[in-house]
């Protein structure tokens, strides 16, 4: 059997790495990425190389006007820009917003590895299994003066099984095959947030600044600007299925792909939903509307052989956890357990939705859509003629 993944928003899995600025330059909305081997070995044949080195020493970004040619004859490789004004926006950028995160890729080229899928189907299981005791038992276990180590085990376990035995065994699969580099864009990222309100709302949007403050909902374009390397909506990634029908018996007997896709669908939507409300307070119109157009997709699904997934980098806490929601915090267990984390107790406890934050993708200078959202389908493999 094959995997089929359809991306529907831009996603970036990545490798871990980022473009530096000095290891690129932008010409033609391009990000034309150098070979710095060939510049060196050039460089070192007359006087200019003493010269550069002290450029890349201390320069945030490599002088066009002295170093422009090697953009257009050293490129080891060339990524477009989404749209002209992200690269626009790229020359106003300064200081950790230049460096791009780039696409998980081989010597082959880019591919999706098969644990970026994995851990999200993983983590929509835990939420469907998930039972409110869980959650008590484990606030209760922040109580104490000290947070205890590795709190979450037990409820993992209850949820999906112990590690030899973990339901999750009943689904296997690898790394996709490459990918062209053509499908690859770089895209303009800010962060929306919410800020009080002086008025009758009780909150209006933001648009986060580093490494702090806020622009005003009116004026994006003041606000920090990001970029990342992400697969553009339509791009496909394949590889190869498993499934087993045998193991463990009883309660954590292996999960077949339906009730793992049927799990993966009601995360989605659940995640999808919080998604719509925050839309809806902010008034992100372009954003609301892409997010519709998710929902509809997802309830066109064949759950038997399709599941609707987010993925990668910038889908931040609500992908990466077995999210229920801290919509009262007085007695919700999740704000209770957040509440004892010095890293989130201050946004927990600031009256304000939580998480108040989202990575926006813009396209065509607008904040249109969330990154990361796409199909898994599952096909049998067609026999051999």
């Amino acid at each position: 059997m094959t995997y089929r993944l359809t991306c529907l928003t831009p996603l970036l899995v990545g490798d871990g790495n980022k473009l530096a600025p000095i290891d690129y330059m932008v010409w033609k909305d391009q990000v034309n990425v150098l070979d710095q081997r060939r510049i060196f070995r050039l460089l070192a044949k007359g006087p200019r190389l003493e010269g550069y080195l002290v450029q890349l020493k201390k320069a945030d970004k490599l002088d066009f006007a002295s170093w422009g040619g090697f953009a257009q004859n050293f490129a080891d490789r060339r990524i477009a820009f989404e749209h002209p004004s992200a690269a626009q926006c790229w020359d106003r950028a300064q200081g950790e917003s230049l460096f791009i995160p780039t696409f998980a890729s081989g010597v082959d080229g880019p591919y999706l590895p098969a644990t970026a899928i994995k851990g999200a189907l993983r983590t929509a299981m835990f939420f469907g299994n998930l039972k409110p005791g869980s959650v008590e038992a484990l606030a209760q276990r922040f109580q104490g003066d000290r947070p205890p180590r590795r709190p979450a085990e037990m409820a993992e376990e209850e949820a999906l099984g112990p590690g030899g035995g973990s339901r999750m065994r009943g689904v296997s699969l690898g790394d996709s095959a490459p990918i062209t580099r053509e499908t690859m864009r770089v895209y303009l990222v800010r962060v929306a947030t919410l800020l009080p309100a002086k008025g009758a709302a009780p909150f209006v949007l933001g648009w986060k600044q580093s490494p702090r403050g806020a622009a005003g909902a009116d004026r994006p374009g003041e606000s920090t600007a990001w970029f990342a390397e992400m697969a553009a909506p339509g791009t496909v990634f394949s590889g190869k299925w498993g499934e087993r029908h045998s193991g463990s018996k009883g309660r954590f007997r292996p999960a077949d792909r339906a009730t793992v896709f049927r799990a993966a669908n009601q995360y989605a939507a659940h995640i999808l939903d919080v998604h719509l409300r925050y839309a809806a307070w902010t008034g992100l119109t372009h954003l609301e509307a892409s997010l519709r157009s998710l929902r509809e997709k997802l309830d066109a699904l064949d759950p038997a052989h399709a599941c609707l997934l987010p993925l990668g980098w910038g889908g931040g806490l609500l992908s990466k956890t077995p999210w229920k929601g801290v919509e009262s915090p007085e007695t919700n267990d999740y704000a209770r357990i957040l509440a004892r984390l010095p890293y989130y107790a201050r946004a927990v406890q600031s009256g304000l939705p939580f998480p108040k934050t989202r990575r926006v993708v813009f396209l065509e200078n607008q904040p249109a859509a969330l990154p990361g959202w796409s199909v898994l389908e599952v096909a049998e493999n067609a026999p051999a003629s």
